[in-house]
C-alpha cells in the first residue's frame, strides 16, 4: 500500500506544471528606465504634462516626483524615473531608479 501511494505522488508531482516566472521587485516587463534625450526637460515646469512626458521618453513605469525638502527612499527600481525639482518647481535633474 505504501509503494502505491509514493508512486501516485510521484505521478502527481510529474503531471504539474512549472510556476510561473517571479516578479522581481523594481522590475515591470518591459519597462526600463533610459535617461537618453531626457535633458530637453531640464528647466520646465514640473507639471503632469511634463511629467507624463517624461515618463514616456525615458520608458519607466514609475515617476517620481523630487521636491526641495523631500526625502526618497534609496531603494533602486529600474523602472522608474525620478525628477528632480527646485523651489520655483523647474526640473532640475532627471535620474532612473
Amino acid at each position: 500500500m505504501r509503494k502505491i501511494a509514493l508512486i501516485a505522488l510521484a505521478l502527481v508531482c510529474a503531471c504539474s506544471t512549472a510556476p510561473a516566472a517571479p516578479i522581481i521587485h523594481g522590475e515591470t516587463p518591459g519597462h526600463t528606465c533610459q535617461t537618453a534625450g531626457l535633458a530637453r526637460f531640464l528647466g520646465q515646469a514640473g507639471t503632469s504634462a511634463t511629467g507624463a512626458a517624461i515618463k514616456r521618453a525615458s520608458h519607466a513605469a514609475v515617476l517620481r516626483w523630487a521636491p526641495p525638502g523631500y526625502m526618497l527612499t534609496m531603494d533602486y527600481r529600474a523602472d522608474r524615473v525620478t525628477v528632480y525639482l527646485d523651489d520655483a518647481r523647474k526640473v532640475t535633474k532627471i535620474n532612473c531608479g
